[in-house]
């Protein structure tokens, strides 16, 4: 029997990277071609730990998985669904609008945006994901509760 696992808009506390990690697998199993996550947070907040996770969740390996930050877009194949991951934090809202990321995944992939407030338009349909450190190793993470049926 399937349990499923409700993230509300008060948000899951995680306690490791491990647990961010398999916060996100778990989203993963969940996810469907042309989604697109907008993954908000301080620096160290743990964004890309959770994309490793979204990687995990759909059969990538997650060592693969790095910041793109000087790459702007990473692509990682090989699994359910392709993962598209962005980082626009070295963008300003006007460089972002030439990057056609309203293209990237939707026939084939899942989007995750790092730093989404560097934007220069919305992203219809997307899924807002809000990191925010708690202590050292500690998150709380929070997705709005209507998208989320999470397999645990």
């Amino acid at each position: 029997m399937t349990q499923y696992l409700y993230v509300s808009e008060v948000g899951e506390v995680t306690a490791s990277e491990e647990e961010t990690q398999a916060l996100a697998c778990r989203l993963a199993a969940v996810l469907k071609a042309g989604d697109v996550l907008l993954l908000s947070g301080d620096l160290g907040a743990g964004k890309t730990t959770f994309v490793r996770g979204l990687a995990q969740g759909l059969g990538i390996d997650p060592a693969e998985v790095s910041s793109p930050t000087f790459t702007l877009v990473h692509e990682y194949r090989g699994g359910r669904l392709t993962l598209y991951h962005a980082d626009l934090y070295r963008l300003d809202g006007a460089a972002t609008g030439d990057l056609g990321l309203e293209e990237i995944g939707v026939k084939d992939g899942v989007l995750a945006i790092e730093w989404p407030d560097r934007l220069s338009h919305d992203m219809p349909g997307a899924r807002v994901v809000t990191l925010e450190t708690v202590g050292e190793s500690t998150r709380r993470i929070t997705i709005p509760s209507g998208s989320s049926g999470l397999p645990s």
